[in-house]
C-alpha cells in the first residue's frame, strides 16, 4: 500500500523510482532501431522472458508481428540465447531528455522532394490509419528517399 503511494508520488514528480538496466536498454535500441525504441521501454528479463512497455495499442499490435524477428536480433547481439520470449504491455514511456549537444539532425521537408516521390509517399501512406505512425513513416520515407538521392548525386560525380 505505502509502496504504491510512494511510486505514484515519485512518478507524478518525475523522480525515477527504479534504476533502468542500461545494458538491456542499449541492447534493445540496437536490436529495434531508434523509431521503435522511442515508443518502447524494455523493463526486465525474468526467467528468459523480456518484459517491454509499449506506448500505444497501435505500436503493441505492430510489434506483436515482429516479436520473433526482434527476439532473434536480441540474442544475436547479446551473443547468447538468454531471451526466449517477449511480453508486451501498454505503459507510459518516459520522454528522453532533449539533446543539447550538436546540431539537430538534418531532415528533408517532403515538399522538397520531386513530385513523383511525393505522390508515391501519398499513395503508400494513405493506408496507414494511425496519424502518429503515418507521421513517423513519412519522416522515415522522406529521409530515406533524400539519402538515396544524395548517394545518387555522389555516385554520378
Amino acid at each position: 500500500m505505502i509502496g504504491e503511494i510512494l511510486r505514484k508520488v515519485l512518478k507524478k514528480r518525475n523522480i525515477p523510482h527504479k534504476t533502468p538496466d542500461r545494458r538491456l536498454i542499449d541492447l534493445w535500441q540496437k536490436a529495434v532501431g531508434p523509431q521503435i525504441a522511442a515508443r518502447t521501454l524494455p523493463e526486465t528479463v525474468k526467467r528468459g522472458a523480456l518484459y517491454v512497455l509499449v506506448s500505444s495499442p497501435v505500436w503493441l499490435h505492430q510489434l506483436q508481428f515482429m516479436k520473433e524477428e526482434i527476439l532473434l536480433k536480441l540474442n544475436e547481439l547479446s551473443g547468447k540465447e538468454e531471451i526466449r520470449s517477449i511480453y508486451l504491455s501498454i505503459g507510459e514511456i518516459p520522454t528522453p531528455p532533449a539533446e543539447t549537444a550538436g546540431a539537430p539532425p538534418k531532415t528533408l521537408v517532403p515538399a522538397l522532394l520531386p513530385k513523383r516521390d511525393r505522390e508515391m509517399m501519398r499513395v503508400s501512406l494513405a493506408a496507414v490509419r494511425d496519424p502518429e505512425l503515418r507521421k513517423i513513416l513519412e519522416r522515415v520515407m522522406t529521409g530515406e528517399i533524400g539519402r538515396r538521392r544524395e548517394l545518387d548525386k555522389r555516385n554520378d560525380r
